[in-house]
Parts: C-alpha cells; structure tokens; sequence
C-alpha cells in the first residue's frame, strides 16, 4: 500500500477548511492513469475552492488543486506508460476529483496530456491553468479576426496570473499592451514583461454612455463587473473581449448598441471545459510561439504544501504577483 501527503479539504456545517493529510491509493477519485506528481500551482480559483469563499468545490472531502504535473506511475490506458511525462489541467480536477495538491494523482486518461517537447514539469506548472487560459484567449481571439493592427489591446486585472501572462505573450506577438491594474506600485514590473503604459484601475470612468469613443483594438478581461462593460462601450469596430474572470463581479451591465452598431465580440472562455483536440493543441503552442519570454519574472515563487494556507489568503487579499508553482515530490 502506497501512503503519500495530500492537501484535503474537509465541509463541516459552513465551515471549509483544509489541511494535509497521510492518505493511500485507495482514498483517490477513480481513474485509468495514476501519477506521481513533482509540481502543482496556485490559481485564483484554487484559493476560492479551498478556502471556501467560492463554491468551487462540488464534494467532500477532496484534494484540492486543478494542476499537476509529473510522471505516470501506472496506467491501465494504452496511451500511457509507467514513466510517461504528463500535465493536467481543467475538467473537474480539483473540483469534482481529487486534484493536485497530492504526490499522487489518479485520472481518467482523457484528461491527460503528455507533456510537449521543450517544457519542464516545472515549467508546465508555472504556466499551468492560467497560461493555459491565455493560450485559448489568443486561441480563440485569433479565430475572431483579433490583430495587433486593430489598436492597443487591453489587459485587465493586469497583476495576475493570467494577466502577466497575457502582457508577455501579446507584446511578444506585436500588440500594444494596455495593462489595467490597481497596484501602481507594480507598473515597472508589468512593463518590464511587455507592458506599453499602464492604466490605474481607480482612474477609469465607468459610468459612460452605452457607446463611448473607440479606443481599444481588443482585451482580455480578467475582472468582469462594471470594467467589462466599459469594454465593450470603447472597444472599436469588430474587436474582440475574451471574458476571462469576474472578481470585480459577475454582473454584467451594458447594451446591445456595441454588438449590433460596432460588431464588437464577447468571447467567453472556459478552460475546464475546454475540448480534449484544441486542450492538446494550446499546450502545443504554450511550448512554442506562446511561450512567455519572462517565466522567471512572472513565477513569484515555488512553495510546499505547506505553505498553501497562507498563499490563499494573500491571494484573495490582492498581495500576490504573477504566479506561484507547489513543489509536491519531497516537498
């Protein structure tokens, strides 16, 4: 019997809380590919899920963590073998499925991708959901029609890891970046990964008309709320929004007037539920022309799990940059 550390999260009346604990094999949500895991990460979801100031997680008690990378351990699926280097990220992994925070994972093999030439375990977690997310927003915006020529491309919730992530890979791809951001003390950083200018979140009017003049080529809106609809008011003539996020709210007032008068599009983005074809091809691109030029920049740190409580708190209170990858294997 293999016995290994989890970080397992436990519903009692309305209370969420979690820790780590000595499980074994038997304890972990069925599946055709164990893994045994070197890295995870820590994604605004994560933190909302464990914590419980989100309703995340759709049954307990579960392992928390909706990424992982490592090596399979065994496998009962012919598409993978004992050594195999893989990923997973999204489905219900760490929502509905014991996920990551674990030196073993078990998964249906669907949701497993081998892990592309080029990319470490390390690496492939440090991207991990939120560079996945980025690679289907580009993905997806692209297929729209989205050009650098458009105009200047704006980011919000800039500080992030979805946001750093977006900077670095759209300046890299000839965009204008626009970061829009609430921690002007960390403009010379997000300048630094491609950022042309930076907008302080508090400065921006977001009570205009229902359409206001034409400015922004494109975003990626990680806030929703009152910025998204600001959005799509000064987004101009077929530009695309790829709604990412909402912890600025998940309200959503605007009109038609922008989607009907300017063709301004609304991409929603979902990367759990994201199909297994075009999964496999972003993990692809994450390796090659979507590779971000600063990942040492954007990683602020590798933690254990250990650490995990406090990472989540500082995560919801607004104190984190970029991204933070768990070491799990010998952590």
């Amino acid at each position: 019997m293999t016995e290994f550390r989890a970080y397992r999260v436990h519903k009692e009346g309305d209370k969420v809380s979690g820790g780590i604990e000595s499980l074994d094999l038997e304890d972990l949500s069925d599946g055709d590919v164990v893994i045994k895991a070197e890295y995870s990460s820590v994604n605004y979801k994560d933190a909302l899920a464990a914590t419980g100031k989100g309703k995340i997680i759709r049954k307990f008690p579960l392992i928390a963590g909706i990424d992982v990378a490592g090596h399979v351990e065994s496998s009962t699926d012919g598409r993978f073998k004992e050594g195999d280097t893989v990923l997973v990220t999204g489905y219900d992994f760490g929502v509905a499925h014991d996920g990551g925070y674990s030196e073993y994972a078990r998964v249906p093999a669907d949701w497993v991708i081998p892990l592309p030439p080029g990319l470490t375990t390390h690496q492939a977690m440090s991207l991990g959901t939120a560079g996945f997310t980025v690679g289907l927003c580009i993905q997806r915006l692209e297929t729209n029609g989205q050009t650098p020529e458009k105009g200047p491309f704006v980011v919000t919730g800039a500080t992030g890891g979805v946001g750093t992530f977006a900077i670095d890979i759209l300046s890299k791809l000839g965009y204008e970046v626009v970061a829009v951001t609430g921690k002007l003390d960390k403009a010379e950083e997000l300048k630094a990964l491609g950022a042309s200018r930076i907008l302080e979140r508090q400065s921006l009017k977001l009570d205009g008309p229902p359409l206001e003049m034409a400015q922004w080529g494109g975003a990626i809106d990680n806030v929703g709320g009152d910025i998204l609809a600001w959005l799509t008011r000064s987004t101009v003539p077929w530009g695309n929004i790829a709604s990412v996020g909402l912890a600025g709210g998940s309200h959503l007032n605007t009109t038609v007037m922008p989607f009907i008068l300017r063709g301004v599009s609304l991409l929603g983005i979902t990367s759990a539920g994201c199909p297994g074809p075009m999964r496999h091809r972003i993990w692809q691109r994450l390796a090659d022309d979507l590779l971000p030029r600063h990942l040492d920049k954007i990683v602020s740190q590798t933690a254990a799990m250990e650490q995990l409580p406090d990472i989540f708190d500082n995560m919801l209170a607004g104190r984190t940059f970029g991204r933070t990858v768990i070491k799990i294997s010998g952590s």
